[in-house]
């Protein structure tokens, strides 16, 4: 993965989750929310920080698949293997009489 996708993918999910958390905090107090029905026995700084990096882990996984969605043809069909001879049946790059695509 290139740093430019990998910034694609962290910078919004990381505005979303600051949204997100503010958003979520200022409707629920932290010493309110509980776990499984037993009160969560954290301060409130713990609570917010935890709360922050679960909203940025969501945002990040929505913008990463919005990334791999978001892939050409030619990407998704390129041959990885850089020796044509290994390439399997039917890779248009392929040096083989028998491929598909020549």
């Amino acid at each position: 993965m290139t740093a430019q996708r990998l910034i694609s993918i962290l910078w919004p999910a990381f505005i979303i989750g600051a949204v997100a958390e503010g958003l979520f905090f200022t409707i629920f107090d932290p010493t309110d929310l509980s776990l499984f029905g037993n009160p969560l026995h954290a301060s409130r700084t713990a609570i917010y920080s935890v709360g922050f990096f679960a909203f940025w882990g969501v945002a990040a996984c929505s913008s990463a698949l919005t990334l791999f969605f978001q892939r050409t043809s030619a990407e998704i069909n390129r041959c990885p293997i850089p020796d044509p001879t290994q390439r399997p049946m039917g890779c248009p790059k392929r040096e083989d009489p028998n491929a598909c695509c020549g």
